[in-house]
C-alpha cells in the first residue's frame, strides 16, 4: 500500500470513528455538501462561496437560543397563533414568529418558537419533529444560528436540507442526516470479489461462448 493510500485509509477510518448523523459542535459547509460528510473538494459554487464566507448572528434577535426551536415545512397560511397553539403541548411558549419576506410579506414557511426552559425546547424537537401542523408535516430542530459554531446560512451557500431539484442539498441536519461513511478499500474488495466470483461461474462461461461479443477478441475491461 502506498503512502497516499495509507493516508486516505487513515482519514476514512477517522471519519467513521467520529461519525455523527448531524452537526453537533461546529458547522462545516464542505461536509454539509456531502451525503456522508467526507468530500475533500466542493462540488458546487455555493459551497465554495460558503467556505470563504463569515457570518455574524443577527444582534437584534431576541430570546434564549438554547430555548429556541426552528419549525420548517410550514403551510404558507400558518400564523403565529396557530404555531403557539400547536407547540403548547411541549411546554410554555414565550413567543413564536413565522418568518416573512420583507418585500412581499408572504410567509417563508418556517418559524422560530421560544420556550421558557431548554428541556422544553428539546422535548419539542424530540417529540414534535414530523408531526402535522395545518396539514403539513413539519421539521423541528434546535436553532443553529446562535448555537452552532461556524454556522453559514443558506443565502451564503450553507444551511441544511434543501430540495433535490435545486442541486444544492445540505446534509448534517435532522431533515437530511449524514449517512455513515464506507471505507473505500472495503468497497473495492467487495467489487473485486464479486467480479471474480461472477467470472468463475460456469453459467458465465457458457454464455460467453454463445455470444460473440463475449469472446476473447471482443471482450473489453468490463468482462
Amino acid at each position: 500500500m502506498s503512502n497516499t493510500e495509507s493516508m486516505t485509509m487513515s482519514r476514512e477510518m477517522r471519519n467513521m470513528e467520529s461519525y455523527s448523523p448531524v452537526f453537533v459542535d461546529a458547522y462545516n459547509p464542505l461536509q454539509a455538501g456531502s451525503i456522508d460528510g467526507t468530500d475533500e473538494y466542493p462540488h458546487d459554487k455555493a459551497i465554495s462561496r460558503a467556505m470563504i464566507s463569515t457570518y455574524k448572528p443577527n444582534k437584534f434577535v431576541i430570546g434564549d437560543p438554547e430555548c429556541t426551536v426552528f419549525v420548517g415545512h410550514l403551510s404558507p397560511l400558518t400564523t403565529d397563533e396557530i404555531i403557539i397553539r400547536s407547540m403548547k403541548q411541549y411546554g410554555t411558549v414565550v413567543r413564536a414568529r413565522v418568518v416573512k419576506d420583507i418585500v412581499t410579506g408572504f410567509s417563508k414557511c418556517y418559524a422560530f418558537v421560544e420556550f421558557t426552559e431548554p428541556y422544553e425546547a428539546r422535548n419539542a424537537v424530540r417529540s414534535g419533529n414530523k408531526t402535522t401542523i395545518d396539514d403539513h408535516e413539519v421539521l423541528m430542530e434546535m436553532e443553529k444560528e446562535r448555537t452552532l459554531r461556524g454556522w453559514i446560512p443558506r443565502r451564503l451557500g450553507g444551511g441544511l436540507g434543501g430540495k433535490r431539484e435545486s442541486g444544492q442539498l445540505r446534509f448534517g441536519g435532522k431533515d437530511r442526516p449524514f449517512r455513515k461513511p464506507i471505507l473505500r478499500a472495503n468497497v473495492e474488495n467487495i467489487v473485486s470479489d464479486n467480479m471474480v466470483n461472477y467470472k468463475d461461474k460456469p453459467r458465465f462461461e457458457s454464455y460467453k461462448n454463445q455470444d460473440k461479443w463475449k469472446r476473447e477478441s471482443y471482450r473489453d475491461s468490463y468482462y
